[in-house]
């Protein structure tokens, strides 16, 4: 990386405090970020991390402290905008119901007057061909009609933007969380010039290898402090996940618990042009590989469908669902933590038709306890929870219920790597306890913890992988089968 500007910091943050409650989201944090800059955040959730980017953005103003833009004391989301700060949200922000470029007026108000959609069209296509070449995406396109990738590249693409001013520090929380390892490469490259020409990034990923080959310096964060600011050179992934306060594990290919059974519970004649027949046996855990959009969401959701009742609900469920975007399809948003685990049990915990107040509090704190669950009441809005213990609650849903098949859409975005142990702990054991789990995932590691898996392109199955076939090497030579040299 560049020599780090020795201008005026493009943001900096003073002994800065925010509680929620009794929880001290952020403990006299001092921070900064100068031009020229690409400043590795880490921690596991709960940290501390996404509070830090809410006071930075404006959209959160500190009970103690002082924040300053280019040495001048400020707050607020405007004031943040005029000095050039833009965010990537991990929960994306789009408008679902407006296009591409409609969405991209809205982040930018310069572009007014005659001809202005034009303008916008030319300038996101410009960026979006910039940072993710070949990306297929018509700036015309309604944005709810794009896969979550798609979303996330739109995005990403608008706060790189420049109109009529340049973004001169871009926040990435969990930026290719949805993004397959080649469009998370095309990013995290642009994101290497954009450094280098001068511009400051502050990014946030649970993708370790992201934060070593991309950030200039690594912060890391624990129980809302900074325990450590070091350059990135200075790290390794162990030390990395040492300072975070984890344990290291070995990312090698777990081998098969053993434990599956040869009673197949999903039988599959070869659907879509394929070959393959999809079957998955009690016990297993079956992964689900391939470039994303390639038909592994299409067919967790036709399981799903299949499986439910579509006249009369009933208690019994064969299938539970852990969606991977949890804002859209997991969480009740206006809901307390307690009611966005209950709802996925109600059968089990009512009396006399109605929910009984007591079972369901024991319930909660049961939960709460098993999966680990970052609160001090589980009363508390679900929002007030971070991404990766919004996600815990959704695991915990699905495993509270009489699900004999569990259904996960990519569930592990944006999930810290210690969030992240405790559930794949969780999850063999259920399958020692013989529960079948069919797991879409995008990152390599977690495809290597199944038992088999089936590699997906254009909509078909095209190999079926198990014991020490399951490699990166393996998944994309049928990933990418049938191109052209």
């Amino acid at each position: 990386m560049t020599e780090v500007s020795e201008t005026e910091a493009v943001v900096s943050i003073r002994q800065v405090r925010v509680e929620f409650g009794a929880v001290k989201a952020l403990d006299g944090v001092d921070f900064e970020v100068r031009p020229g800059e690409a400043v590795g955040l880490v921690g596991h959730n709960g940290a501390g991390k996404s509070t830090i980017v809410n006071v930075i953005n404006g959209g959160l103003s500190p009970h103690q402290g002082e924040i300053l833009y280019e040495g001048e004391p400020g707050g607020g989301i405007s004031r943040a905008r005029a000095h050039g700060v833009r965010c990537v949200f991990q929960e994306l922000s789009l408008c679902p119901n407006l296009t591409v470029v409609e969405n991209t007026r809205l982040m930018h108000a310069g572009l007014k007057g005659l001809g202005w959609r034009k303008r916008a069209a030319t300038l996101i296509r410009a960026r979006m061909d910039e940072v993710f070449p070949g990306h297929g995406i018509d700036p015309l396109a309604t944005v709810g009609s794009l896969s979550i990738a798609e979303r996330q590249m739109v995005e990403i693409a608008i706060n790189f933007l420049t109109v009529t001013e340049d973004p001169k520090l871009v926040i990435l929380d969990e930026p290719t969380s949805s993004l397959d390892a080649s469009l998370a490469e095309q990013l995290m490259t642009y994101v290497r010039r954009f450094v280098r020409e001068g511009g400051s990034v502050l990014l946030i990923s649970h993708i370790l290898g992201e934060i070593l080959s991309t950030s200039s310096r690594i912060v890391v964060m624990k129980d809302g402090r900074v325990v450590t600011s070091r350059p990135a050179g200075e790290f390794s992934v162990k030390t990395l996940v040492e300072a975070m306060g984890s344990v290291v594990k070995e990312t090698a290919r777990t081998a098969s618990s053993g434990t599956a059974s040869a009673e197949k519970v999903i039988a599959l004649a070869p659907q879509g042009g394929s070959a393959t027949p999809f079957h998955a046996a009690r016990g297993e855990i079956i992964g689900l590989a391939g470039l994303g959009g390639h038909g592994q969401t299409r067919m967790l959701l036709d399981l799903f469908a299949e499986s439910s009742s579509k006249w009369f609900p009933t208690a019994a469920k064969r299938m539970a669902f852990v969606a991977g975007d949890r804002a859209l399809n997991g969480t009740f948003s206006q809901w307390s933590i307690l009611r966005n685990l209950s709802i996925g049990n109600l059968p089990q915990l009512a009396r006399l038709a109605a929910v009984h107040t007591a079972r369901e509090t024991a319930h909660g704190e049961d939960w709460k306890a098993r999966m680990g669950i970052r609160t001090p009441d589980m009363n508390n809005p679900i929002l007030s929870l971070s991404g990766g213990n919004q996600q815990k609650v959704l695991f915990a849903r699905a495993l509270a219920s009489d699900a004999t098949i569990v259904l996960m859409d990519d569930p592990m975005r944006g999930v810290d790597i210690g969030t992240k142990q405790e559930v794949y702990a969780t999850l063999r054991r259920e399958a020692s306890a013989g529960r079948t789990f069919i797991w879409y995932s995008t990152e390599m590691d977690e495809v290597r913890l199944c038992d088999r898996v089936y590699v997906f392109r254009d909509g078909a199955i095209v190999a079926e992988l198990s014991g020490d076939a399951v490699s990166e090497e393996n998944i994309l030579a049928a990933s990418f089968s049938g191109e052209a040299a």
